[in-house]
């Protein structure tokens, strides 16, 4: 393990600095991009502009702050991740800040919107240890419809900016910037690898705004408030007013958390594999907690819901570095940043074509990670069909027609008015009614996987049976052959116990055979994170464990192979440390070969029940693919 890059380590200054340079160069766009477009669509002014893009960047910093370096040991997940604004809350935010001023929007709008994110915020930070219960209902093809519809919907935001009209026609030179700005970003994604790749939004942004300033087509207004903006600036609590609370409001952005916390969850594993650091259910509650404290944070100083920024998580694997230092230097420089009001008028002064031309390609990206999302799940299973179209249609159908909302009592109209929030909704619902109603078409209890029940499990031949389970162990496949002669199963317990009777009942030969399948302990904890053959294992970075521990696990493997001729084979629960691993290694060297096989077995089972409780949760999230 390379201790001088590790998460801990702390890069000398120089390095330091020109580090969280990067990553702050790699952030930059996605986060000025929120303010700037909940801006655009809720008219208002350059100075409010200015103020919300200052304020942002001030507050990702303190977020990024409390992410990586941590306020309590339940605070802060304490890895290399950057904090910034969720675009999932784009179009609830104006849907908000819409519906509380009939439409009118301005600056009466943004004390209802600061209620709502203040409230999600707390909702988050106290929800967090019970999040993992509710995880289920937020399947591949939820969280897939949810970044669908997100993207879909935010694209209409998009073509306002990219489209000007001139007596009914668009205008050419707006067209020219927006298509201009959308071929630099293609481009550069085409023809550069490595950062300069990440920053392709970045480079397409100051690409179009540098030919508008030099063929002055940027407004006068705008270049004038870059000039009078005074040189320092600090963002105050409640500059726009004290919040407002409005129930629906709430719910909003509360369904928008919902949807974060899953993002949250999945970035926190990525970045605990690059990083080669376990991660246990506390950790993923250390992070949601600060994702809803720097949210609530961001209501109060007037900003938006905070989440961690993937294409960070993508540079610490890009570059190898895996300090949270350096993360911690990108806050202190964004907080540096937020506090220049120059700097914000000179993002708000982009031209609307250039900012539609950067956005359309962010949010049609946003659309793609839903598909590929939800073609993580069973596309074959029609009720997976139906809710993804029906939340689809429903979102375009708002998005193409907003003035269905009307319709609507006024208390109701935030849900109605935006795409976004009705697709959400709709998959959340449809995925109650189809998977979690009692009476729905399959017994959820006994659901195994996606599409198959117990009932499907009980008809099935030896040859399927095998096939649907192979994954529960390794390349041995006759407990599996050994288990289905126990049909039919009452229960999943009773196919839980099939299995453990398999093993057991195996011929010598066979067992032997199955042990010698798995990796011993050393391999798994030492093993590439790019290995194939350890992904198939699920094998995991221990992430901490010292050179001497490494160096005592492959010498007690050494001699429990010495000693019993096979590998040493644990199940690894989530909370499992080197020094359980040790210990447990210690202990079992001083059982007879008798005792020792039984003990090998039974850990095999474990593993194939933890493996068969991935199944059936559908998550396939790599949080809880472990082997052991």
């Amino acid at each position: 393990m390379n201790q001088k890059n590790s998460v801990d380590a702390v890069p000398k200054a120089p390095k330091l600095v020109l580090l969280s340079l990067q990553h702050l160069l790699a952030f930059y766009a996605g986060a000025v991009i929120v303010p700037l477009l909940i801006a655009s669509s809720l008219n208002l002014d350059s100075a409010t502009t200015i103020h919300l893009i200052n304020a942002d960047l001030f507050t990702c910093g303190l977020a990024t702050l409390i992410q990586s370096v941590g306020v309590t040991n339940k605070v802060g997940v304490r890895l290399p991740i950057i904090q910034g604004v969720t675009t999932t809350a784009v179009a609830p935010i104006i849907a908000i800040g819409l519906a509380a001023t009939d439409g009118a929007g301005g600056e009466a709008s943004l004390p209802v919107i600061y209620g709502s994110i203040i409230v999600a915020g707390l909702f988050t930070f106290f929800a967090a240890p019970f999040f993992a219960k509710l995880l289920r209902f937020f399947p591949h093809h939820v969280t897939g419809t949810v970044l669908l519809v997100m993207g879909t919907s935010l694209l209409a935001v998009s073509a306002n900016d990219f489209v000007n009209y001139a007596d009914g026609v668009p205008a050419v030179r707006d067209l020219a910037y927006g298509f201009g700005t959308l071929l630099a970003i293609v481009l550069v994604q085409r023809f550069f690898r490595g950062f300069l790749s990440t920053i392709s939004v970045l480079i397409g942004l100051v690409g179009g705004t540098t030919i508008a300033l030099v063929m002055d087509h940027i407004q006068p207004e705008k270049l004038d408030a870059v000039v009078n903006a005074p040189a320092l600036g600090v963002t105050t609590p409640f500059y726009f007013g004290w919040p407002v609370f409005s129930l629906t409001a709430i719910i909003s952005m509360i369904i928008v958390m919902l949807i974060t916390m899953v993002e949250t969850t999945g970035d926190v594993f990525a970045t605990g594999e690059i990083v080669g650091k376990r991660i246990t259910s506390a950790d993923v509650a250390a992070a949601i907690r600060a994702d809803g404290a720097s949210t609530t944070l961001g209501g109060i100083l007037n900003s938006f819901p905070y989440t961690m920024f993937a294409q960070n998580v993508g540079l610490v694997r890009l570059t190898g570095i895996k300090s949270r230092w350096v993360a911690a230097g990108a806050g202190g420089l964004m907080i540096v940043v937020g506090l220049l009001p120059k700097v914000g008028a000179i993002v708000a002064s982009i031209p609307s074509p250039v900012l539609g031309g950067a956005s359309l390609a962010l949010f049609a990206n946003v659309a793609w990670v839903g598909l590929q999302t939800i073609a993580k799940s069973d596309l074959d299973d029609f009720r997976i069909a139906a809710i993804v179209t029906t939340s689809l249609g429903l979102a375009m159908l708002v998005t193409f027609r907003p003035e269905v909302a009307q319709v609507f009592p006024h208390w109701a109209q935030v849900f109605f008015s935006s795409g976004m929030s009705i697709g959400s909704i709709t998959a959340i619902l449809l995925n109650l009614v189809f998977f979690h109603m009692p009476n729905s078409s399959k017994n959820t209890d006994n659901q195994i996987a996606s599409g198959v029940s117990l009932d499907d499990v009980n008809a099935m031949d030896q040859v399927t049976f095998v096939e649907t389970f192979r994954s529960l162990f390794n390349s041995e496949v006759w407990p599996l052959e050994k288990a289905w002669q126990a049909r039919p199963f009452g229960s999943v317990m009773e196919l839980r116990n099939a299995l453990l009777v398999g093993v057991l009942r195996g011929e010598a030969q066979e067992q032997t055979a199955l042990i010698a399948d798995y990796p011993d302990m050393y391999e798994i904890v030492t093993a590439d994170e790019d290995d194939e053959s350890s992904q198939v294992i699920g094998s995991f970075a221990l992430g901490t464990a010292s050179e001497e521990e490494l160096a005592q696990l492959n010498e007690l493997c050494v001699s429990y192979r010495q000693k019993f001729g096979a590998p040493y084979v644990a199940f690894l629960s989530t909370d499992a440390s080197i020094e359980a691993i040790l210990a447990d290694a210690q202990h079992r060297l001083s059982n007879t070969a008798e005792i020792e096989n039984v003990v090998s077995l039974t850990q095999i089972v474990e593993i194939a029940n933890d493996r068969l409780g991935i199944l059936m949760r559908g998550a396939n999230q790599r949080a809880h693919e472990y082997q052991s």
